[in-house]
């Protein structure tokens, strides 16, 4: 490289070094400890019994099933937001953008007591007398999945309203010139012009879902199995690292190539 060239590039020296010392080399090392006996055997555990090759197949249904409740609610929300006044399209970032304020474990401890067997929702239920017996709301798929949602919720809702934002008004107001229903514009242009604020949301939330652990520890109960604490066991209970480091690197090995599709299928999409 040039002098110029140098010049040019001792800017981002920081940044590589910054990228290498909390990034790249965690990751090396990682990977180190997975092949340390200098074989694929703890791969070969991983992806060959079905114990494991089932807790990986729950988190991927959970990733899937999260997304869905998100897109379903976020897309309602992010559209509302985009589209209304001014006054309310700042109460609703307020509310939407107020829990990633929070800790996740604070919110999760919060939810543990909404949705105890004698928590806030259950004794509401009990004392309409909707139920008799109190729902099982905690330690399961059902908390789980409500507690999850809570948190990545935000990250569907932003994609959504910066999509939603960029739709030209003047494309709107000519097709409600032209006599098409407000059903008719939203399918028809709406709908289309915003599939990559959907698509992007998707993306975050599925590969947000992939790693998550406070939630799914706490609010499972250890009954809801996800990769993420199966590695947290691996490591404090059973101290093996080098099993917990394959683990790792195939949950990372499957995000890689979930993003991969993802920028596959965008500049598909992005094609004339």
């Amino acid at each position: 490289m040039s002098s110029s060239g140098w010049a040019k590039a001792w800017p981002a020296l920081p940044a590589l070094v910054l990228l290498f010392a909390f990034f790249l080399y965690p990751l090396l090392r990682m990977l180190s400890f997975s092949v340390e006996t200098g074989n694929l055997d703890w791969y070969a555990k991983a992806l060959g019994e079905g114990l494991y090759l089932q807790v990986f197949w729950n988190t991927f249904q959970i990733a899937l099933i999260v997304t869905g409740v998100c897109l379903l609610l976020g897309y309602p929300l992010g559209f509302l937001i985009a589209t209304t006044t001014p006054g309310w399209a700042t109460l609703g970032f307020i509310f939407v953008l107020l829990p990633l304020w929070t800790s996740v474990l604070v919110r999760t401890y919060a939810w543990m007591v909404l949705l105890g067997r004698n928590g806030v929702f259950n004794r509401l239920l009990l004392d309409a007398g909707i139920v008799s017996d109190p729902l099982p709301l905690l330690h399961n798929f059902t908390g789980v999945l409500i507690g999850m949602v809570h948190v990545l919720l935000p990250y569907m809702v932003l994609p959504v309203y910066g999509a939603v934002r960029r739709v030209d008004p003047a494309i709107v107001a000519a097709a409600a010139g032209l006599g098409a229903s407000n059903v008719r514009i939203f399918w028809r242009i709406y709908l289309p012009l915003t599939l990559n604020g959907i698509f992007a949301g998707s993306v975050i939330v599925f590969v947000l879902s992939l790693g998550f652990f406070i939630t799914p520890a706490l609010l499972g109960g250890g009954r809801v199995m996800m990769i993420a604490v199966l590695i947290e066991q691996e490591v404090r209970q059973t101290l093996n690292w080098p099993f917990a480091a394959a683990l790792s690197a195939v949950l990372l090995a499957f995000t890689f190539a979930v993003y991969a599709l993802a920028q596959r299928f965008t500049r598909v999409e992005a094609q004339p």
